[in-house]
């Protein structure tokens, strides 16, 4: 009988071709947008899927030099953007900030708070989740800055909605997203035309899946934020999820809370992400589980893809990321 060979074993002997293959594709369509576009622009959060994406674009578009703090010498031809939600986690918002300091790029940030001062969004109460308000402040972001495309990390295996995009994903002029009105993409040719007020949301690893891009981070290592590795936490159990204890996330009457050992999967409000428990303390202990998971990223982390089976398309109809 052949001898039991653990996943971590194996992971130095996997065939990393079809990474080439998915970064050269991701490379190509980085390219496809900013030859298309007048005003395009990253979308940059600081969490795993957009950390590879401005890799891939440092690929694309910058030199590689290694006595560069970041890597890469040059400049990306379009500015970083983020949606600050204020309830971000603060590791991720240091992350951020860091990496765009070594980068040496623009960092645009769209604050909810100031359309909160506004009054484009109203709280029903001021512990809601932000996370789905972020809509409007990124509507207000684009159309302060004029952009015409925004580059995303989506991938089509998140999510059922996720899956009906398109890598170029068109975006009325109220900014809303129209799934039986996308444009078909044969042959890796993409109608980019727009009207006035329109624009498109890029996708450049809509073909990758979860495995792939922590594949990609171990192999390229990648900077990431400490929390999407093992490291202890204070958390409530609640509804199956593992609620991480914030200012924002207080324990209810009757709960406890507990310190357990924890990752995220990803990362985003601090009201409606939560992390899993897991020992992985690097990209390869992490690929390894990756391996084995069968409920996804968001199925196993967001409170808010919870409320209904059609959440996340109602949102992103709305005009979310």
């Amino acid at each position: 009988m052949n001898a039991a060979v653990k996943p971590e074993q194996l992971i130095a002997d996997v065939d990393h071709a079809h990474l080439d293959a998915l970064e050269e594709e991701a490379i190509f369509i980085l390219r496809e947008v900013a030859a298309s576009f007048e005003r395009p622009a990253l979308l940059f959060s600081g969490g795993k899927d957009s950390c590879v994406v401005l890799r891939l674009a440092e690929k694309a578009f910058k030199m590689k030099n290694a006595a560069h703090p970041s890597g890469y010498s040059g400049s990306l031809p379009f500015p970083l953007v983020h949606i600050d939600t204020g309830h971000n986690f603060p590791e991720v918002i240091t992350f951020r900030d860091q990496r765009v300091a070594d980068m040496g790029e623009r960092l645009i940030v769209g604050h909810l708070e100031d359309s909160m001062a506004k009054g484009t969004i109203r709280l029903a109460h001021p512990l809601e989740s932000r996370n789905g308000h972020q809509t409007v402040t990124l509507l207000e972001t684009i159309e302060e800055h004029k952009f015409d495309a925004l580059i995303g990390g989506a991938r089509r295996d998140e999510e059922k909605a996720r899956a009906k995009e398109r890598i170029f994903s068109h975006r009325d002029s109220f900014g809303q997203w129209q799934p039986k009105e996308q444009r078909p993409e044969l042959w890796t040719l993409f109608n980019t035309r727009i009207r006035p007020g329109e624009h498109f949301r890029c996708f450049p690893i809509s073909n990758w899946t979860e495995l792939d891009v922590w594949l990609y981070i171990a192999r390229e290592n990648i900077p990431l934020p400490p929390m999407y590795y093992a490291h202890e936490r204070q958390v409530i159990r609640r509804k199956g999820l593992l609620v991480p204890l914030t200012d924002v996330t207080p324990p209810e009457a009757g709960e406890t809370v507990e310190t357990v050992q924890v990752r995220f999967r990803t990362v985003g409000d601090m009201t409606c992400t939560c992390p899993v428990e897991s020992p992985a303390a690097n990209a390869s202990e992490v690929v390894a589980e990756t391996l084995t998971v069968t409920v996804s990223e968001r199925g196993a982390t967001r409170m808010d893809d919870r409320t209904s089976e059609a959440s996340m398309e109602k949102r992103k109809k709305e005009g979310y990321f």
